[in-house]
Parts: structure tokens; C-alpha cells; sequence
């Protein structure tokens, strides 16, 4: 069966170059545009990054978007300690509630990665923002530069795994270092792209 590639960049209807991926749905463009590769240094966002990367293993991003503002509800908002607080009651109403991705595991994940990050010796955002890249790189300009495993993203799972965060495997974790801006992966020829390589160590 062929197979149709898609298209690296996307030209707008706004006359803007887009990564491919971002094409086909408003939500994507949104947070292709406003979110995706900015850095993120807030420690509520990037607690919910954890949650919502580990509820979207196996599944498409997308599907986690739609799901966000239901996930943010029922999640209190990711505050940690209101999180860390819920319970099996909570997790079975948790279960019945079709806005969210009903897994159990996931859901018990992101309860105990709230209890994990009260016990953490330094904020949350100090502890991700240290794995960053050191230094330059150079900007991919296909997807196929784009990788899905770092030795950053690595060392960042480990570290959490032993700290008792769960779903936060090396591929989940970069992942979550290209949303929350600890790597920028727009490609060369989209709008968002800079001229520059790119220099994840920026606290911009």
C-alpha cells in the first residue's frame, strides 16, 4: 500500500510557512504558533506538560489538545498540591469521565507525579530546565532530523524515575523538552524558525 508523505512545511492561508505537522487542524496551528518550541518556565505548565506527555503515549497529540481544557478541569488546574490530594474516590470518578483518556495508570500517574514534585529539593522548573542542551545545534530541516531520543531526554527520564515520576519515559521527555521550548524543532523554513542555530541554554 502507498504511502502519501506529508509535507515538511505548509504554506498558510496567511501567507506563513508552517512545520507540516501543524497543518489540517486550527487547535494544531494554534499551538504550533503560540506554544510549541516557546520556553516554558512557568512550574504549573510545566508540571501539566509531565501529565499531559505521559497521557499521550500511544496516542496522537491532538487527541490530548482537544482533551485539555476537560484535563486542566478535572485536574484542578495542575495546581500540585490540590492534585497530590485526590484519592481512589477521585480516580473512579476519574474512570467514568469520557473528556479525559480514561486510563487508570495515566490517571494514578499524574496523582503520584504531584506527590513526587512536593518532595522534589528545588522547583520543578529548575530541575527540568537542567537538562537542557548545552550550547548551539543545528536546525533540522526535515523531520527525518528530527529525533525522538536525545542523551538529554534520556538523563531527564532517569532522574524522574528515580524522583518517582512515572510515564515519563526518554521519548515522552523530549518530547515534552520540544513543547515546553528546552529544544526548538521548528524547521528551517518555518516562520517560527530563527535565522540563528538555536541555543537551548537561552532563558529568554
Amino acid at each position: 500500500m502507498s504511502v502519501i508523505p506529508r509535507p515538511e512545511l505548509v504554506l498558510g492561508d496567511d501567507g506563513l510557512r508552517r512545520c507540516g505537522w501543524s497543518a489540517g487542524d486550527d487547535e494544531y496551528r494554534r499551538y504550533h504558533d503560540e506554544e510549541w518550541g516557546r520556553p516554558q518556565h512557568d512550574a504549573t505548565r510545566l508540571f501539566e506538560k509531565v501529565c499531559l506527555e505521559g497521557f499521550q503515549a500511544g496516542l496522537s497529540w491532538i487527541t490530548i489538545l482537544r482533551r485539555r481544557p476537560a484535563f486542566r478541569e478535572v485536574f484542578h488546574g495542575f495546581d500540585v498540591q490540590q492534585v497530590a490530594s485526590m484519592d481512589e474516590t477521585d480516580v473512579q470518578r476519574l474512570l467514568t469521565d469520557d473528556r479525559i483518556i480514561r486510563h487508570r495508570g495515566k490517571i494514578e500517574a499524574t496523582i503520584a507525579n504531584a506527590r513526587a514534585t512536593l518532595e522534589l529539593d528545588r522547583p520543578i522548573d529548575e530541575l527540568i530546565w537542567s537538562f537542557a542542551p548545552d550550547g548551539g545545534r543545528t536546525r533540522p530541516v526535515s523531520f527525518a532530523d528530527v529525533p525522538a531520543i536525545t542523551p538529554e531526554s534520556s538523563a531527564l527520564s532517569r532522574e524522574l524515575r528515580r524522583l518517582g515520576f512515572r510515564f515519563v519515559g526518554p521519548t515522552t521527555m523530549y518530547a515534552l523538552m520540544q513543547a515546553a521550548g528546552l529544544v526548538d524543532d521548528h524547521l528551517a523554513g518555518c516562520y517560527r524558525a530563527s535565522a540563528n542555530p538555536v541555543d537551548p541554554s537561552s532563558r529568554s
